[in-house]
């Protein structure tokens, strides 16, 4: 780290194989496709995929060719599914040139990717939409569409999967609905002769639902696993042993004393409420801690949680840190195993997911065991 910011992003690998057990356990002998997209959730795509395909792992999930490519050129010769599909004739060719799975969602993507392939034909999922109502064949018209990828000579059905748009939540009846249209589809095809490949269903929230979403659609062959697999649970009411893989940690890069009233940070909008000490450490949002998060998030820093007063700015944030004895150079967590992502998510007014990616590319990641 000579010469470079102290601020880091620590990936436990240990973790993330931990996670992945736990995963493959709970999905009892189904696949399990392990989502790599946007970065691996900011963890680094190649070297999180590498660790994975260490522990077990043969499938992985992305959503752009690009993505894909990426991880190729890394060396992965496992099963990368493309969620997004491609988009047009350029992108479908680069997706059979590195035998990548694309998913279809509508008849231009199944024309494109045909046109495409030669022999052997491409293998190809198909996503139905059962209520997520962002991408995917509708249901009403999937049956259909379903005999027309079997029927064309050019593409392999190799897979048919639907997404789950609510099951994090307590009140699982809608994720039912969906299970039960996706099993209505699947009968529908299968009555004209179809064979869907591998079917998936179960996102990180339905497989941690267990039982409480059995038995309300098909047979499935395969989990889709994201979110936990990073040690983030997707829903707070079903607890599982996960660890936390990521650890956003940085030093104290100065300390000055405040007297009562002195304000701290862009307009000043914070004045200390008594004499205090402010810790400054080196990143902002740009690094990943948001700007909404000011005068709600923590940091662990000298043994407890210490609030960030004033406005984030992009490089720095400050920290009210008392008469605590904070020196230059000790180390603060933003969020980690002791004080996790949850936390800074509730405090900034989002989700997990979008702390976890928005950990800038100027933040070196360094993995350890």
């Amino acid at each position: 780290m000579k010469g470079q910011r102290p601020t880091l992003a620590r990936v436990d690998r240990g973790a993330l194989r931990h996670n992945w057990s736990e995963l493959a356990r709970r999905a009892g002998g189904r696949a399990v496709y392990a989502m790599v997209k946007a970065d691996a959730y900011g963890h680094g795509a190649a070297p999180v995929a590498a660790c994975l395909a260490e522990a077990g792992c043969r499938h992985f999930s992305v959503v752009s060719v690009d993505e894909a490519a990426q991880l190729r050129a890394a060396g992965r010769d496992e099963e990368i599914l493309v969620l997004g599909g491609v988009h047009d004739a350029a992108e479908a060719e680069a997706a059979l040139a590195a035998g990548l799975v694309t998913v279809l969602h509508h008849p231009g993507q199944l024309e494109l990717v045909a046109e495409a392939a030669g022999d052997p034909p491409a293998r190809v999922h198909v996503e139905v939409d059962t209520g997520m109502r962002r991408m995917g064949v509708p249901s009403d018209a999937a049956a259909a569409f379903l005999e027309r990828v079997a029927a064309e000579p050019r593409l392999r059905l190799a897979g048919v999967y639907t997404h789950l748009a609510q099951a994090e939540e307590t009140d699982l009846e809608p994720s039912r609905e969906q299970l039960r249209r996706f099993a209505a589809v699947l009968d529908a095809a299968a009555a004209a002769g179809v064979d869907p490949g591998c079917v998936h269903a179960a996102n990180s929230a339905g497989l941690l639902a267990g039982t409480d979403l059995a038995g309300m659609g098909p047979a499935t062959d395969a989990v889709r696993v994201g979110l936990a697999l990073y040690g983030v649970r997707p829903s707070a009411v079903r607890p599982a042993d996960l660890r936390p893989v990521m650890t956003l940690s940085t030093r104290v890069a100065a300390v000055r004393s405040l007297r009562a009233g002195d304000p701290v940070g862009y307009g000043g909008d914070w004045r200390a409420p008594r004499d205090t000490h402010i810790a400054t450490l080196p990143l902002g949002y740009a690094d990943g801690v948001p700007r909404a998060a000011a005068g709600r998030a923590t940091v662990l820093l000298a043994g407890a949680l210490r609030p960030a007063v004033g406005r984030i700015s992009m490089d720095y944030t400050t920290v009210d840190v008392g008469d605590s004895g904070v020196a230059v150079g000790d180390e603060a967590v933003v969020f980690g195993p002791e004080h996790s992502v949850e936390h800074l998510a509730e405090a900034a007014g989002t989700i997990p997911y979008e702390i976890l990616v928005g950990v800038g590319p100027r933040v070196p990641r360094v993995y350890v065991d």
